[in-house]
């Protein structure tokens, strides 16, 4: 019997080389099989808020407030946000009735709904960290000890209102009560939500707890916010690429898919907004999507 022929030093390296070539070409291809399965996810979750809220609407003849407030302004008391009033059409019955809604965000009964976490709130693809995080008051107090990452957020309107003020241009502020109708520039042009990365802005769904500070995520750039808590859940129709923006993008959507961020039309579609980086018409363009009544014309985003 002859002797079996094993491998040359050689033809292992060779071997070995022409396996890690390959390797080296799959593995772009499974990212971006992944990162497309997230995106379809995330589409997805976006799907299931319009749903709620226009289920929310046709219960209500209107969309919920962007956070409840019956205390004097600045004061947020108490301060229940507009993901809570859609918890029973997001299939979260049991914990709506769990939360006291007589009672602040941040009061002691609350705590453990607030600290729910709510998978369908969350883009796969964000970058949330550990998970809960600490909501702390302007003196370093801790708040909410435990406050779940939140990848949504409602526009209260165009770069010239503000997402804490009394009023806003868009459809959700404080203490709105939008309807339909008065959405009068269009459902299809209309932006409700869209993503906010928790990694770039920490934010959580259950609204906005008194005197709470909005705090700059781990891949932001910028110092922590001096900012009150109502952009926890609301934000600007601005910018999408919060690293460019000058005033460190603390309540501007943003998101970790590649080259932009999905937005929620009120007539309940889903689009991929391409990351707006430039001053001008463009800019100018994406702001107006978060107006309900400003008349703009909305053309050249894909």
């Amino acid at each position: 019997m002859g002797c079996r022929r094993g491998f040359t030093l050689i033809e292992l390296l060779v071997v070995m080389a022409v396996i890690s070539v390959l390797v080296a070409l799959l593995m772009p291809a499974v990212q971006q099989a992944r990162e497309a399965a997230r995106r379809s996810q995330c589409r997805n979750n976006l799907k299931q808020i319009g749903l709620a809220l226009q289920n929310y609407h046709a219960s209500h003849d209107r969309f919920p407030p962007g956070y409840v407030a019956g205390a004097t302004y600045p004061a947020t008391t108490n301060g229940w946000g507009w993901t809570a009033m859609l918890l029973p059409y997001l299939d979260q019955a049991p914990l709506y009735n769990a939360i006291n809604f007589q009672l602040p965000v941040e009061h002691s009964t609350n705590l453990p709904s607030v600290a729910t976490m709510l998978p369908g709130l969350l883009c796969p693809s964000d970058q949330t960290g550990a998970g809960t995080f600490q909501i702390t008051d302007a003196g370093g107090t801790v708040i909410i000890p435990a406050a779940p990452p939140f990848s949504y957020a409602a526009t209260v309107g165009d770069d010239n209102s503000e997402a804490d003020a009394l009023t806003g241009n868009g459809t959700f502020y404080r203490n709105s009560g939008t309807r339909i109708a008065d959405l009068v520039d269009g459902t299809t042009t209309t932006v409700l939500v869209g993503e906010r990365g928790f990694g770039y802005v920490k934010g959580t769904w259950a609204g906005a707890p008194n005197g709470g500070l909005v705090r700059a995520g781990t891949l932001n750039p910028w110092p922590a916010a001096t900012a009150t808590s109502p952009v926890f859940l609301l934000v600007h129709n601005n910018w999408i690429n919060i690293l460019t923006d000058s005033d460190g993008g603390l309540d501007d959507f943003s998101s970790f898919h590649t080259g932009g961020a999905q937005m929620l039309f009120a007539d309940g579609s889903v689009r991929f907004i391409k990351t707006i980086i430039t001053d001008g018409p463009l800019r100018r363009t994406f702001w107006g999507m978060g107006t309900r009544g400003g008349g703009e014309v909305i053309q050249g985003l894909e």
